[in-house]
């Protein structure tokens, strides 16, 4: 990077959020822009997860860009391949990769009060910013737990979003633990060439069949050849989804139907009634993410496989040890522990108006303005923040609203012209985080009966957004600077304004602003 180099805005990561960020800074006729990625290529989660069977729960879509339809996905849920590729277009059909920075993993971001920008510090040189667009994904940061013994075990131990491409596991003896999202689709990828594997299950997920299969040569014409089709594809599996979204916030009783279903799925693959009992979820379907898979039961119920119905506690040599004493000799252990989401590791590198570090300021839960500003650090927006995950449907509708709100974000830096910044105010912040959870009591996420990642260290649930993505399309659309207050360069007069010294002595000015000036609608809808 060149020495003292300047940005107005500076985006952290290049998967979904990232690239979705830099088209919209383009889209909006902005080009003084970066986008730092540690690795030395785009796509993300999609990029790390390579592991086998590895493969997208929503179909493909409704996950894409609205802005960038994709004609030609090969599947109904489409693999972590074809996925990583659409990305790789993405960037391409866009002009991004003059603006992304590979290998430049961000070590410390600070906020500089006396210039209003932000100090960026990566692997490769320093540069400032007026703006950062944190996109680091709750999804990028691999989570293993602490397990006595686990230094002097001699064999093989990867994580799944870490996946060693070069063990061969043929003839091994395996063990996986965790039965999230991941190990349901690695077992059946892995169960055939593996000698045996071994399944450590702390809590047994609800699993509904995965109605894959490939979109043909006729349906892609039809998509090339006719948009609006494409459109109308995506909008129809969009308002499904918003259409669920009721029985997980309000009435989750009516889940019930559901978990029906659910076991007369493993029912049809499982039966040894000791093994289904083992399978068997005891808490309300929804309460986790609801898996999708029409493989990962067929391959628990082969005579190689052993599911372990306790946790993993301790190692011993090449002996692993659950909870309830079992004892298993292994080569390898694959750790489908899932990430950092509610304790994310780019929180402890961002240090605030205060001194304080993003991580700190979070030490009671996570939370931010509609969810991408907090308060005290000025400037600084999140993609796929606190309480705008998902649990039916796709993050990319999610995205895009964050994508307006960012947008309107700088137009708004600009109407109010000059060396200016943004902190969201702690009241603001906490009466949007008060409503949040306030709505999220009576959903299934809260009153299911599991424990899950979802919920933070004290049981805050501070992942999930508790609506529709129409409900939060709405609440992204505009910037309210009712919620802000305006900091502006001390000693700097500003379009006719007296000078601003501080934050307080900026109410006055904010106050005479109209709360929407020059707010524009995006076009692209959710559908």
């Amino acid at each position: 990077m060149a020495e003292h180099e300047h940005v107005r805005v500076a985006v952290i990561g290049s998967g979904f959020g990232g690239l979705g960020a830099a088209v919209r800074l383009r889209r909006e006729g902005i080009t003084d822009f970066v986008v730092l990625e540690r690795a030395d290529s785009v796509g993300g989660t999609w990029r790390d997860n390579s592991y086998p069977g590895c493969a997208c729960d929503v179909p493909s879509h409704l996950y894409s860009f609205s802005f960038a339809p994709n004609p030609d996905w090969p599947r109904t849920f489409s693999g972590q391949r074809h996925i990583r590729a659409y990305l790789e277009h993405v960037t391409d059909l866009f002009g991004l990769r003059r603006h992304i920075r590979f290998d430049s993993e961000v070590k410390l971001m600070s906020w500089d009060a006396e210039n209003l920008r932000w100090t960026i510090e990566t692997a490769r040189g320093s540069l400032t910013a007026d703006v950062v667009v944190s996109a680091t994904g709750p999804l990028s940061d691999p989570k293993t737990p602490e397990i006595p013994g686990l230094e002097s075990f001699p064999g093989k131990v990867f994580h799944s979003a870490r996946w060693d491409h070069d063990y061969d596991l043929r003839g091994k003896r395996v063990a996986m633990v965790g039965t999230g999202a991941s190990a349901i689709q690695i077992v059946p990828a892995i169960q055939r060439q593996v000698g045996r594997l071994t399944l450590f299950q702390r809590t047994p997920p609800w699993v509904m069949p995965r109605v894959d299969r490939a979109i043909s040569g006729g349906e892609r014409w039809l998509h090339r050849s006719v948009p609006f089709t494409t459109q109308l594809r995506r909008g129809m599996l969009w308002g499904i989804r918003e259409l669920q979204v009721q029985a997980f916030t309000k009435r989750p009783d009516e889940l019930g139907l559901v978990e029906q279903l659910a076991k007369r799925n493993m029912a049809r693959a499982i039966k040894d009634p000791a093994l289904r009992a083992k399978l068997t979820p005891d808490y309300r379907i929804g309460c986790k993410r609801i898996l999708l898979s029409s493989e990962y039961y067929p391959a628990l119920a082969q005579p190689n496989v052993d599911v372990v119905a306790s946790g993993l506690s301790e190692i011993r040599g090449s002996t692993v040890v659950a909870a309830d004493g079992t004892e298993t000799e292994v080569d390898a252990i694959i750790f489908g522990t899932g990430f950092h989401v509610t304790d994310m590791p780019i929180a402890e590198r961002v240090v605030g108006a205060e001194g304080v570090t993003l991580a700190e300021s979070w030490k009671s839960g996570m939370q931010a303005l509609r969810g991408a500003a907090a308060a005290g650090f000025p400037n600084w927006m999140t993609i796929i923040g606190p309480n705008t995950g998902l649990g039916n449907s796709s993050m990319i509708l999610m995205i895009e609203s964050q994508l307006n709100y960012m947008a309107d974000y700088l137009r708004q830096l600009d109407v109010l012209g000059g060396r200016t910044a943004l902190d969201a105010r702690p009241a603001a912040v906490e009466d949007w985080n008060r409503k949040v959870q306030e709505r999220m009591k009576r959903t299934v996420w809260n009153t299911g009966g599991c424990t899950s990642w979802y919920l933070d260290a004290s049981g805050r649930n501070t992942t999930i957004w508790p609506g529709t993505t129409s409900e939060f399309r709405r609440a992204t659309r505009r910037v309210d600077l009712g919620e802000y207050e305006v900091i502006r360069k001390p000693g700097v007069k500003e379009k006719g304004e007296p000078a601003r010294a501080t934050k307080r002595s900026a109410r006055a000015t904010e106050k005479s602003m109209p709360a929407h000036a020059s707010s524009a609608q995006q076009s692209e809808g959710a559908a």
